[in-house]
């Protein structure tokens, strides 16, 4: 049987409770009571976004930007009022809103150094 496609995505995270209230904060998730100790789950649709304890063996101060490669992007309500509230509170922002074929979008960079694109049109 073939894959049907994504289902869950999971950051690994130096600060489990300072990126938890990040992610609260700026883009307004909410927390699931569904998930493990070691990790917060979003409700999040149509997949599972969650953070999680660093693994084991795992060091991310030993990358220059976690994820490097990977893509990820989130969609959202209201772009340009995140976007104005990382601003607003010193937050590093990687590309300024701009209005392309997923409508408004920019890229932010969280806690961890993770680049996380936000975008507005399904």
């Amino acid at each position: 049987m073939p894959a049907i496609g994504p289902d869950f995505l999971s950051l690994q995270v130096r600060d489990l409770d300072a990126s938890q209230a990040f992610y609260e904060h700026y883009l307004g998730l909410v927390r699931s009571q569904a998930g493990p100790p070691h990790a917060v789950v979003f409700e999040t649709a149509p997949i599972a976004f969650a953070l999680r304890d660093i693994v084991p063996g795992t060091d991310l101060d030993a990358v220059a930007q976690p994820g490097i490669g990977a893509a990820i992007w989130l969609r959202a309500t209201d772009v340009q009022a995140i976007h104005d509230s990382l601003v607003a509170d010193g937050r590093t922002i990687v590309s300024a809103p701009i209005d392309g074929p997923f409508g408004r979008t920019f890229t932010f960079a969280d806690p961890d150094g993770y680049q996380i694109t936000l975008h507005d049109r399904a």
